[in-house]
């Protein structure tokens, strides 16, 4: 073995270095997940990335000068809703998702539109062939005017191709295929995925170029690869959603350049991707009228207000350990809102299975779907069903109290465009909302008064 050459294993869940090999990584206790890698040491006096640039002086915060961000839309306006309006140059986006679920396909046509309002896109693939990937854009008929395709995976070579093509955007399908020859691991190991990211912010920010990469993910849902390439990049987007439904879902982790837990709703078809403009309306669309256990509620996502169907069901148990099940919903919250239940309203739910579920695929975790997950239990016990035009807001306290949630005037608003004529909400916000809308406006300070007013 060569003498700068030293023998290390990093744990391909965390990026712990050990100069042995341990079952147990001691740093995020996971097993099995340590690999050997040969680390070469870079001759003396070479910068390690080609892309550094001029060398930075520091000013004074009075002296820098106010940029505007000059963004680039891409086409798709729910797109540039989660990207905080359009593409910014250098920007390093960050693209996660189950495989089958549209994540080429959502690139695909974002090069297509960019590419049609003049821009040079250059779309990388290490997993698909230039054939395949035409005969993809066939399928979905598109027509790209200034769209180029490189079948590559080694990093130097990508960047010798890009100096000459000088595109406008580029386009990474995916991180995990992307090897450099800096370093004799394989790709998708941790070395690679975090060289090759930080290879690739370099460019992007020295040439002023938006740059997209393709992650895969794990079993639990994460993106494959070192968390630190979570912090490399700009900003890091979530392509959520089954496969057998029509529905997906593009939720912001994280975004520099505008703001988080943005949410975007695609529908997929035969010509691709397809943006939601009115979500509420679509999530909506099938919802059970009058029936018990049935309730919509408000949330927000982002910056934008959802009207989001939550269905429970309670059965006697046929077991002595009833069943808590909940799907779109955190589970200790809905554990704590079925004890508030028993506790304060005195409604008997010891013995019996308890099933909530978010329809059309949403996931919300924001307090404020508190009071609508509770009555559409007691809903379910009772037996008697909610009015169907009436949505529900508010978070729910150990005595039973129901306390104020904030943006109350933009759930409103939105609650009122979809044709709902009553609206059950906390009195604090009730008292401090001065909006005059066609919608009657219950405020309640406690679950019992909301239960008396519904039931």
């Amino acid at each position: 073995m060569d003498k700068k050459e030293r023998t290390i294993f990093i744990c391909q869940s965390c990026g712990y270095q050990s100069p042995k090999w341990l079952g147990r990584c001691p740093e995020c206790s996971s097993w099995n997940s340590l690999v050997e890698e040969r680390e070469k040491a870079a001759p003396v006096g070479e910068q390690w990335s080609p892309f550094l640039g001029e060398q930075a002086i520091a000013r004074l915060y009075q002296e820098v000068e106010e940029k505007e961000l000059r963004r680039l839309g891409t086409g798709m306006d729910e797109f540039d809703r989660v990207l905080g309006g359009g593409l910014v140059p250098g920007s390093l986006v960050l693209i996660g998702g189950e495989p089958g679920i549209g994540k080429s396909t959502l690139l695909l046509q974002t090069a297509e539109k960019l590419s049609l309002h003049g821009e040079v896109v250059l779309y990388i693939s290490g997993e698909e062939s230039e054939s395949q990937i035409r005969l993809r854009g066939e399928r979905l008929k598109l027509r790209p005017a200034k769209l180029y395709f490189l079948a590559e995976t080694c990093l130097e070579r990508i960047f010798e191709q890009t100096e000459k093509l000088r595109p406008t955007t580029i386009i990474i399908d995916s991180i995990q295929t992307v090897f450099s020859l800096r370093f004799q691991s394989a790709p998708g190991s941790i070395s690679q995925v975090r060289e090759g990211a930080l290879q690739l912010l370099f460019f992007g920010k020295s040439r002023k170029i938006p740059i997209f990469i393709i992650g895969h993910v794990t079993k639990e849902g994460y993106i494959a690869g070192p968390r630190t390439m979570e912090h490399i990049v700009d900003t890091v987007l979530y392509f959520e959603g089954e496969r057998h439904q029509a529905h997906r879902i593009l939720r912001a982790v994280k975004n520099r350049f505008g703001p988080a837990n943005e949410l975007g709703i695609f529908e997929m078809g035969t010509r691709g991707l397809r943006p939601v403009p009115n979500p509420s309306q679509v999530l909506l669309a099938e919802r059970s009228i009058n029936v018990p256990g049935s309730v919509v509620i408000s949330c927000i996502e982002g910056s934008r207000p959802l009207l989001v169907e939550v269905q429970a069901l309670v059965s006697s148990s046929s077991y002595g350990n009833p069943r808590r099940v909940t799907i779109g919903l955190d589970y200790n919250k809905v554990s704590l809102l079925i004890a508030v239940l028993e506790k304060r309203m005195g409604l008997k739910l010891v013995g019996n299975d308890i099933y909530v579920n978010l329809a059309g695929g949403v996931s919300v975790l924001e307090p404020a779907t508190d009071l609508g997950v509770a009555i559409a239990i007691a809903s379910s016990f009772k037996n008697k069903a909610v009015d169907a035009h009436t949505v529900i807001f508010g978070e729910v306290g150990l005595t039973g109290e129901v306390r104020g949630i904030s943006q109350a005037s933009s759930r409103i608003k939105e609650a009122a465009a979809m044709g709902f004529k009553r609206c059950i909400l906390p009195r604090s916000n009730r008292a401090s909302s001065e909006l005059k809308q066609k919608i009657e406006l219950i405020g309640v300070r406690s679950l019992k008064e909301a239960m008396g007013s519904l039931f």
